[in-house]
Parts: structure tokens; sequence; C-alpha cells
């Protein structure tokens, strides 16, 4: 075969000899050349009919799933021979190109179907490592949204306790002065003391004192519901005082326990309404707070959980890629060489086109027949 292939290179360098040989009185008949065509032809996705002589063992059916390389495909060297053949025949070639294409799609199925699952694969983590990313950042935007909010709360409560403690002592103050002041008048005078007292300083009707409510609308209703009773009281001590001391001292007890009435009982009791909402205010933060601490437990727990989760799905995508890789590469290899024999044909088969008119008929036949 090597001589072979040197016979034919030999045929481009001009001698004196071609130019005597170039016309041949022996022409060769179509029939043999057809015949000769045939014979160096085999295709083995669709067997042509061919004689008990010219069949060979390795043409025998195959299953269907089998890829079978075609004889001129497993070197160079015969894929060459089989492009000059084909080329100094009428053929055309891309009766072998696709026959080529056809066999490389068998190779590169296995590559190919290989890409589409990496594809699939890699698609769903990335689907999955996105969910965890997208639940990691909720979490931790949640933590700071809270951590924010918490200092926005605030309270009085050490004000308000003071001011529960004066008014509770001034009540209380104002109490005993009632006892002193009616005890001329009244043997047992405690027990008076106590319903004037209780009468004046605890008559409320609402639960903050008109004088404080800055949005309540003032009536004569309200008025007189804020100021009947203590003024009442204050009219019946200062009647008994009169009779005992000079009216000046009794006007001035009047008015000293009126507003006492008026004043100390309210602050008392809006006093106690207001530690109220300042003891919610400095509790509910507390009972937050700890509660936020075990949620951000959880939540730190979980984010811990997710990133490790995540990590494992990205170590998992970078097999996946790698793998991608190693089949996209095996692909790229496969249709490299598909087109290289192609190329490698092909120009076996138009360097012999070029040259098959410049060749006689018996060099044409001594070739065909070297071949078989």
């Amino acid at each position: 075969m090597a001589n072979f292939r040197e016979y034919i290179s030999n045929l481009f360098r001009s001698s004196r000899s071609d130019e005597e040989h170039y016309y041949d009185d022996e022409p060769v008949a179509n029939q043999e050349i057809t015949q000769s065509e045939t014979t160096n032809q085999p295709v083995p996705i669709q067997q042509p009919v061919f004689t008990s002589e010219i069949q060979e063992p390795e043409f025998s059916p195959q299953p269907v799933n089998a890829v079978v390389i075609p004889y001129w495909l497993e070197d160079e060297d015969t894929l060459r021979d089989e492009g000059v053949l084909f080329g100094l025949s009428e053929s055309d070639p891309t009766e072998k190109t696709d026959i080529i294409h056809k066999y490389f799609v068998h190779l590169a199925a296995g590559p190919l179907s290989d890409i589409e699952q990496h594809n699939e694969r890699i698609q769903e983590l990335n689907l999955f490592i996105g969910q965890k990313t997208d639940r990691i950042e909720t979490l931790k935007a949640k933590a700071d949204t809270v951590a924010i909010a918490d200092n926005a709360r605030e309270h009085h409560l050490p004000r308000t306790l003071i001011g529960l403690t004066l008014s509770a002592a001034m009540c209380i103050g104002n109490f005993f002065l009632i006892r002193e002041s009616l005890r001329p008048a009244f043997a047992e005078s405690s027990w008076i003391a106590m319903g004037i007292f209780l009468a004046g300083m605890f008559s409320l009707f609402g639960r903050i004192s008109i004088f404080h409510d800055k949005d309540s609308k003032v009536t004569w209703r309200s008025l007189l519901e804020e100021i009947g009773l203590p003024f009442a009281a204050s009219l019946f001590v200062f009647a008994q005082v009169y009779q005992s001391q000079g009216w000046l001292q009794a006007l001035s007890l009047f008015v000293f326990i009126f507003f006492l009435f008026l004043f100390a009982g309210k602050l008392f009791l809006s006093n106690i309404t207001v530690l109220r909402s300042d003891l919610k205010a400095w509790l509910d933060p507390i009972k937050e707070k700890k509660q936020q601490e075990d949620e951000n437990y959880k939540s730190e727990s979980e984010v811990l959980a997710l990133e490790e989760e995540r990590d494992a799905l990205r170590v998992k995508k970078w097999q996946a890629v790698r793998d991608l890789s190693a089949s996209e590469t095996e692909r790229d290899r496969i249709y490299a060489r598909r087109d290289m024999l192609i190329k490698l044909f092909e120009s076996e088969f138009f360097l012999a086109r070029r040259m098959k008119g410049q060749l006689s008929g018996r060099q044409l036949n001594y070739i065909r027949k070297g071949d078989q």
C-alpha cells in the first residue's frame, strides 16, 4: 500500500514517460470501472447486494445498537486510499463524508447524553443553592430588623415610681390632717375622718384626671364629677373646724384639703395607671428579648445548617461542572477527530479528482487493481 501511495505522488512529477504514455490505446470498459468502484465502496449502514466471492465475514449483520467502524476508517492510510479511489471514480464525496458523520454521531451520543444530564443537574443544583441563599438572607434581614426595633421602646418607670410614692405620702398626710382637725368636734374622729378622706380622695369616675388628659373635652358634667365630692368633703371639714377655730384657719384648711383631694388622689391613681403602662413597656422588651434570643439561636442554627447544605450543594455542583467539562472535552475530541478525517478524505479525494484527467486508462486500471 505504501508503494501505491508513492506511485500516486510520483504522478504529480513531470517526466518524459508521462508525456509518452499520456494516451492509452486500450480503453477500459465502463462495466469494469463500475465493478471496481462497487468493489471498493462498502457501505456499513446499507449493504449492497454482492456476489458470494466478494462478501467478507466482517460485513455480517450486527445488532441494531452496535456501532461498527467502517474498515476504511480504521487508520488514516486506508482512509487516504479510499479518498483516492473515490476521487478517481464518478461518485460524490458526500457519500463517504455522510458515513463519517453518522459514525461519529454514534460515537458522540454518549458524551452528548452525559452533557445534557450534567446541565440538568447543574440547573437543579443552582435552583437549590438559590433557595438556600434566599432563606439565609431572609433570616439575617429579619434578625437585623428586630435588633433595630428593640431600641425604639422607652419608658419612665423611675419617675412614675417616685411620683406614686410622693402622692401616697400626701394622701396619708391628708388623712391624718383631717382626723386631727375633726377631733374637737367628734370623739371618735378616726372613722369619720376615714369616710371623709375616701369620699374626697377616691371619688373618681375616669381613669385619668381631666387636668392631666389633654385630649378629652371638658364639659360641665365631667367638671362636676371631678370636683363635686372633693369640694363637699372640704366644705364639711371647713364647717367643723370653723366652730372651734377662727375663720382664717378654717378657710386655709378648706383650700389646702380641697386641692389635696383634687390633685393628690388623682395623681395617685393616675400614677397607678401610668405604672401599669411603664411596667408593660419595661417587661415586654425583656420578654421579647428573651424570645428573640431563642429565635436568634434557632435562626443561627438554621442559617448554619442552610450554609452547610449550600456548601454541600456547591461541592456537588463543582463535581457536576467537572464531569460536564470532561464530557465536553470528550465531545470536542470526537468532533475534532471527525473533522480531521473528513478533511483528510476530501483532500485525497479532490487531489485524485484533479489527477483523473491526467491519467490514462491503463494507469487508472493499475491503480484500481493495486488496491484490490
